[in-house]
């Protein structure tokens, strides 16, 4: 008898601390919304009754976030930066998972560990370190054979270049993970009814690596639109969305519109995560 009620309590700790848990991950997030549908020029108490002002309002001052320029094209950049990363970094962590899982060479731990390397620098050391890299580089070019290289100087090459020496490594990780798991018995068969190496990654092992693919570049995606600490340093004319919105706090202050962007942002980031729940339960996994 003791030891159910002692069972009971622990169960009504345990909920009462999952409860408090997601309170504290989601109750930032719910206060950031919802003053985005505040009519006041300002995101803080007392309420001011309900808008969509701050999302599609024309005319200052609630100009609302869809006809705001500077956020559009901010928003604009970051879809840019963040499907030319994914891309790439879903590519890369490809190759990477057949390299490491299936390649033998000398030193592979080393380089395993290697390539893990830039998820523990910090954003800021690796925006700092791919400037001076690339401006060295530049500076070169042009003192020894007078001729400019843009796109080593600050802008979305090197922003790219940045968020793809970190995002790389998640890439690689979540495919290398999956290609694991993968039945060498379903290629040798493939081998055997006269598929040759081509066909049999086309049609058999792609396949099986989709899920974790999708899931990757999905996960890179969500990474590179919200990077700030590595793109601070790269970012040139074309400002993504982050470092707009920093922009903007910096010289006018919070204002709800960037409430609505956030609500936005939340939306757009939970609808990703929940495709990549989805992905991630393919009947295919098996």
């Amino acid at each position: 008898m003791a030891k159910a009620k002692q069972n009971r309590a622990f169960i009504t700790l345990y909920r009462l601390y999952v409860a408090a848990f997601f309170l504290f991950l989601a109750a930032p997030l719910v206060a950031a919304g919802s003053f985005a549908f505040n009519d006041s020029l300002f995101p803080a108490l007392p309420w001011q009754g309900f808008t969509l002002d701050w999302f599609f309002s024309p005319n200052e001052p609630k100009l609302g976030m869809f006809y705001d320029r500077r956020l559009l094209s901010g928003l604009y950049y970051s879809f840019v930066i963040g499907i030319l990363v994914s891309s790439l970094s879903v590519f890369v962590g490809t190759t990477n998972a057949f390299l490491f899982v299936r390649g033998s060479f000398p030193a592979k731990n080393f380089f395993y560990i290697l390539m893990i390397l830039p998820l523990v620098i910090p954003g800021v050391i690796l925006g700092i370190s791919i400037l001076v890299l690339a401006s060295n580089i530049a500076n070169g070019v042009e003192n020894a054979f007078n001729y400019e290289i843009d796109m080593l100087r600050p802008g979305i090459f090197l922003v790219v270049l940045g968020q793809f020496s970190f995002i790389t490594t998640i890439t690689s990780l979540v495919i290398t993970a999956r290609l694991r798991k993968f039945d060498h018995s379903m290629e040798e068969a493939a081998l055997n009814l006269g598929a040759s190496r081509l066909q049999v990654l086309r049609t058999v092992t792609l396949p099986f690596l989709r899920p974790a693919m999708i899931a990757a570049g999905i996960v890179g995606f969500l990474v590179s639109f919200e990077n700030f600490n590595t793109t601070l340093f790269l970012v040139g004319s074309e400002s993504p969305l982050t470092i707009t919105m920093f922009d903007r706090m910096a010289k006018v202050g919070s204002t709800p519109v960037l409430n609505a962007v956030s609500f936005v942002l939340i939306i757009g980031s939970g609808l990703l995560a929940l495709i990549t729940v989805a992905v991630q339960r393919d009947k295919s996994s098996g």
